[in-house]
């Protein structure tokens, strides 16, 4: 797409600002190691292995070549450069390791907020699966909405609609709570902008791409978008998946959709850039009235 999302992204943020919106501060990093004594006692309060300097440290001693390991280190996300101790892993890499599996945990089993979800007036409703260790076990019942769930959006939502935004858990609770509030009004700000309307927005509870079918079979809008969380990886917990789809219908599939991942302040694409490239997106899917597959197509790319 040739848009100048900068000057996208600085003019919703400027029209947002006028109504009193700020986007969140990042938090400071915390304390490095700090080993001291208490009278006879020593105190040892180790520094958070998660941050970005004990997490790209280079712990390899003596290495032969340590300017291109360090370049190595630098071209991926891959666990290089961390050393050994005999034949273990050192104390620091193996500390990160944990707390990375227990941050994807976190994300997997936690829950959204209330305060995420009440922040845009979103009500709930749920797919198909009974419970969270169904929901992994059963992605297919993850991609229907259940029964209740089914009349609650019938008689709740705004028909025919432009565009229906969805926010639904998916596998990172805390992609939806870390993210949500700055990307949401970008999108929201900008689709405004563009002339076009947008439905009665709500919250997925256990969902999967593929309900974004069963939705639109109810609100019957032009363009659903779905913002998701993604699988957590052990590093990144907490990254947003955008997936839109033009006419969405059961039926249909990936190759019918679009997607913009990996949205994350933590090494991804911004969230408030990510809602600009999210409205441009919605704009040529009406424009051609396509999506994914079928608009390169139609688009002639």
């Amino acid at each position: 797409m040739s848009v100048n999302i900068e000057e996208i992204v600085g003019r919703i943020l400027a029209e947002l600002r006028r109504e009193g919106y700020e986007p969140k501060e990042q938090s400071p990093e915390r304390q490095e190691s700090v080993i001291s004594r208490d009278g006879t006692d020593l105190v040892i309060d180790l520094a958070d292995p998660t941050l970005d300097r004990p997490r790209h440290a280079m712990l390899v001693e003596d290495a032969q070549d340590p300017d291109g390991l360090r370049n190595l280190m630098a071209s991926t996300n891959a666990r290089l450069g961390v050393g050994r101790a005999g034949p273990r892993p050192k104390t620091g890499t193996a500390l990160l390791f944990q707390a990375d599996h227990g941050v994807t945990q976190d994300a997997i089993y936690g829950v959204v907020s209330d305060e995420a979800r009440d922040a845009f007036n979103l009500f709930t409703v749920t797919s198909r699966v009974a419970d969270r260790a169904e929901y992994l076990l059963r992605p297919d019942l993850g991609r229907l909405l259940s029964d209740e769930s089914k009349a609650v959006i019938a008689e709740k939502c705004v028909k025919s609609p432009d565009v229906q935004l969805c926010v639904v858990d998916g596998l990172s609770a805390a992609a939806i709570d870390n993210n949500l509030r700055d990307i949401y009004p970008v999108i929201e700000q900008g689709l405004k902008a563009a002339g076009l309307t947008v439905g009665t927005p709500f919250f997925v509870e256990n969902g999967r791409v593929g309900i974004m079918n069963d939705i639109n079979a109810l609100v019957k809008a032009k363009v659903v978008v779905l913002l998701i969380g993604e699988r957590p990886g052990l590093g990144i917990a907490d990254a947003m998946s955008a997936y839109m789809g033009f006419d969405p219908q059961p039926g249909k599939s990936d190759a019918d959709r679009d997607l913009i991942c990996m949205i994350t302040t933590h090494g991804g694409t911004n969230p408030l850039e990510a809602g600009a490239y999210i409205v441009e997106f919605i704009k040529r899917m009406i424009k051609y009235s396509a999506s994914g597959v079928k608009l390169r197509e139609v688009a002639g790319e």
